[in-house]
């Protein structure tokens, strides 16, 4: 009995975890022989008169689909499944291709979306593994961080709605975002607002201020991970460097490119103050600031600055 209730399991895990829906079809429909048509795909790649709008569109709702989903809960023709059955279940999506992972097996395969019809519509077309020509055909919604997806398992009959009968042959699948992903758009935004080239607007070390005169001969550039300070056309840092917004101030490490200081780590703190950043870092092999402030003998920089081109 226990071995049984096991590859149900499996079997759900399999197909709904969208890792090959056939596989549940044999295994739990074994008494339906009738071949399986092949279901067309909702959108096809658009021609070059395609409207540019409507492709537009549907490259926006792919975008709040990217990243990792993990399975929160599960429903098979009317039966809730227990959480330690699809635990560690995900579904990954990159551009249009999606991953799925369960029980320790991925199998990969194409997105096809219709993001204009009520409920919106996806197919699932299989392109690696044993299901490999394959389509399921499902309905979904999205709602923030939560993504709720009713699939037919088998056949080519779509759900009309986000519920599982007994004999219905349909599952019902509620994706949570992983945790990191709801943080990664966020953090590519703080990238992003670092971009650039920026002009100096005070600073000091060691308790000295910088004088007045000598602040327009300070530059800072900012180019993907990467940036490089000059004074007067002269390269004083080249390093790449990584945030971490949930941190109290928020920190920003340098691991150095070139010089004396080539593979070391800077670590330094930073916040927003309007279209201004400051900055307060401590020197290589040091501990990180606790507050924007230098005094005679800590051997930190604090400086602020402002983008040249905004």
């Amino acid at each position: 009995m226990w071995w049984s209730q096991l590859k149900f399991v499996a079997a759900v895990l399999f197909a709904v975890g969208m890792l090959g829906a056939s596989l549940f079809t044999v295994r739990m429909l074994a008494a339906d022989q009738s071949p399986r048509r092949e279901a067309p795909a909702l959108l096809r790649a658009p021609s070059p008169a395609a409207d540019a709008g409507e492709e537009a569109r549907r490259k926006a709702e792919l975008k709040k689909l990217q990243g990792t989903w993990n399975v929160a809960a599960l429903e098979i023709d009317g039966a809730k499944i227990v959480g330690p059955a699809f635990q560690g279940s995900k579904i990954i999506v990159q551009d249009d291709a999606f991953t799925t992972i369960s029980m320790g097996a991925a199998y990969k395969g194409t997105l096809k979306l219709d993001q204009n019809s009520t409920p919106k519509k996806l197919d699932l077309v299989f392109t690696e593994g044993p299901e490999k020509g394959k389509t399921n055909l499902g309905i979904y919604e999205l709602d923030g961080d939560t993504w709720k997806i009713c699939l037919a398992l088998a056949g080519n009959t779509r759900p009309v709605e986000f519920v599982t009968k007994v004999g219905s042959g349909f599952a019902l699948e509620i994706l949570q975002r992983q945790a990191e992903e709801k943080n990664s758009e966020t953090l590519d935004k703080e990238f992003s607002r670092l971009q650039g080239e920026w002009s100096m607007v005070s600073g000091e070390h060691d308790g000295q201020r910088v004088p007045e005169g000598l602040l327009k001969l300070w530059k800072r550039v900012a180019k993907g991970k990467e940036t490089t300070v000059t004074f007067s056309g002269q390269v004083m840092l080249q390093a790449t460097f990584t945030l971490d917004m949930s941190k109290k101030p928020k920190t920003i490490d340098y691991t150095m490119a070139e010089g004396p200081n080539k593979g070391k780590k800077q670590y330094g703190v930073y916040e927003w103050d309007g279209d201004q950043v400051r900055f307060c870092f401590a020197v290589p092999g040091k501990e990180r600031p606790k507050e924007f402030a230098t005094k005679a003998g800590d051997q930190q920089t604090l400086s602020v600055w402002k983008k040249v081109n905004p």
